[in-house]
């Protein structure tokens, strides 16, 4: 065997070697392209659920919120209507005339009355635009006078003149105190619930 053909072996041998490790290396650098692409393509997925996710919670909040602002504009047109029906009220009960206002008032000075029985001396106060009316309802009831005028729409304010016994029966307190007991029926009745 000549020197020729040892180094012609040893050439064939190193190309085999060569093309094997070159075939390995490609192998194992297509293994890892493919790994990394699996990767890669788990962690699309993975952002896709979660932008997935970040939009359906966005989608839920703004929906919520939307709702939120929907009851919360029909609460208010709500309060709106009925601080207009309270007014309504209100103003009818200004305006108010005649036997109709003297019966009320008498009413209500009768049902105060109770409290003064052992009192000499009692003050009603009542709206300026009343006194002439309280003060002839008063000449029905010894030792009432008329003393002053009273910042409401209509009704009397009664005190003892020897008690700490005062009765609020203004038609403005008579309206607050009916309202607050009737306000839930009002609420359903005006707007069917």
């Amino acid at each position: 065997m000549s020197l020729d053909t040892v180094v012609e072996d040893i050439r064939d041998e190193a190309r085999a070697r060569a093309e094997n490790l070159r075939e390995e290396g490609q192998a194992r650098a297509d293994e890892i392209v493919a790994e990394a692409e699996a990767d890669a393509e788990e962690l699309l997925e993975e952002r896709k659920r979660e932008v997935e996710r970040k939009i359906a919670q966005e989608r839920e909040q703004t929906l919520s919120s939307a709702k939120l602002q929907a009851k919360q504009k029909r609460l208010e047109a709500r309060r709106d209507v009925l601080e207009d029906v309270y007014e309504q009220v209100e103003a009818e009960l200004v305006d108010l005339s005649g036997d109709d206002r003297e019966e009320l008032t008498r009413e209500l000075l009768d049902a105060a009355s109770t409290e003064f029985e052992d009192e000499d001396e009692v003050y009603v106060y009542g709206r300026a635009d009343d006194e002439t009316l309280i003060t002839e309802i008063l000449a029905d009831y010894d030792g009432y006078e008329f003393v002053g005028d009273r910042d409401c729409i209509g009704g009397v304010y009664v005190e003892g003149k020897n008690s700490r016994v005062r009765v609020n029966n203004t038609f403005d307190s008579v309206l607050d105190s009916v309202w607050e007991d009737n306000l839930k029926d009002v609420s359903a009745r005006l707007f069917d619930q």
